[in-house]
């Protein structure tokens, strides 16, 4: 379920970093998008809020029917400088990278790819799977630190969960109510899974900020009602957050601490320039090394030059 970013998405020109708001409730629509043969209801990034903590990508897939042969159907791309994160709802995908990965995802499970300075991956039919399919991706900006680092997979069959009163949360990556997630995490975050059966109180830390991307049914803050196919954006400084729910939901709750480095974000790669873009689209041009190799059933997917060539 993999990008592409468009700069309507993320302009290029524009590289600041994370300018968190103050506590509040800004809901705006998700942007429809094309990933492989589905279209997906983007959540981040948009204008004007690229991130939130180090989450810098949001697509909410489905329900869509998929058979054993065809689902996603997202060939073979490369990343750089960031990290997939894959929760499903419904359904199974079959994950492959130039690592060697082969590792079907079903609900309740989580697949994390970092790509460190370059990765290969596909997203394909499972060869047994046919129904629904449900889920969303996400990725991760990684910090300095570690973007330029190698690339890696992990797969988590199980997650730790907490009961709130009217909810269980599962924390797919980071710290949240006590609760760690084994997932590797670079920047301190949270990315949890909220199922909600009733009004709901949720505690949050008052230096990260938030924001709420809401999968199934619906819920309102201070009378702002959330629902799927939009993004609630709710600023720092709150110990908790009070959700009102009439309705079996479903929503994903992203924070983190504010991500000060600045990043540029084109197709599938998160870098710090132009130049490093540039670079990037180069080495998957001219299929050197720096991306891998990967055999898949799925056609590469090809990239057209980023726009500030063909302008």
């Amino acid at each position: 379920m993999s990008g592409p970013v468009t700069d309507a998405e993320a302009p290029t020109d524009v590289a600041d970093g994370s300018s968190p708001e103050p506590a509040c409730v800004e809901v705006s629509d998700s942007r429809e998008a094309q990933v492989g043969r589905f279209r997906v209801r983007r959540a981040l990034p948009r204008r004007g809020r690229r991130t939130v903590g180090a989450w810098c990508f949001a697509d909410h897939l489905g329900p869509a029917d998929v058979t054993e042969n065809s689902g996603l159907d997202v060939g073979p791309h490369p990343h750089i400088g960031l990290q997939t994160v894959t929760w499903l709802l419904d359904g199974q995908v079959l994950h492959r990278d130039s690592l060697g990965s082969e590792q079907v995802i079903k609900p309740g499970q989580l697949n994390l790819m970092t790509s460190g300075g370059g990765v290969t991956h596909a997203e394909e039919a499972t060869g047994q799977y046919r129904g629904t399919l449900e889920g969303i991706q996400l990725w991760v900006a990684l910090p300095e630190a570690t973007r330029h680092g190698a690339s890696a997979f992990e797969h988590h069959a199980e997650l730790p969960q907490s009961e709130l009163d009217g909810a269980v949360a599962t924390v797919l990556v980071g710290d949240f109510a006590g609760l760690s997630s084994p997932a590797r995490h670079d920047t301190p975050l949270a990315g949890v899974d909220l199922t909600l059966h009733g009004d709901t109180t949720v505690p949050l830390r008052p230096a990260w900020e938030y924001a709420l991307v809401v999968l199934e049914g619906g819920v309102a803050i201070n009378g702002e009602r959330l629902a799927p196919g939009t993004f609630g954006y709710l600023g720092e400084g709150r110990d908790e957050l009070r959700l009102e729910v009439r309705e079996r939901t479903q929503a994903l709750l992203l924070g983190g601490e504010p991500f000060s480095e600045p990043i540029v974000m084109w197709w599938n790669f998160v870098g710090r320039s132009r130049e490093e873009i540039d670079a990037a689209y180069t080495s998957w041009q001219r299929r050197d090394d720096r991306f891998g190799r990967l055999d898949s059933p799925l056609p590469r997917i090809p990239a057209e030059a980023p726009w500030w060539h063909r302008a």
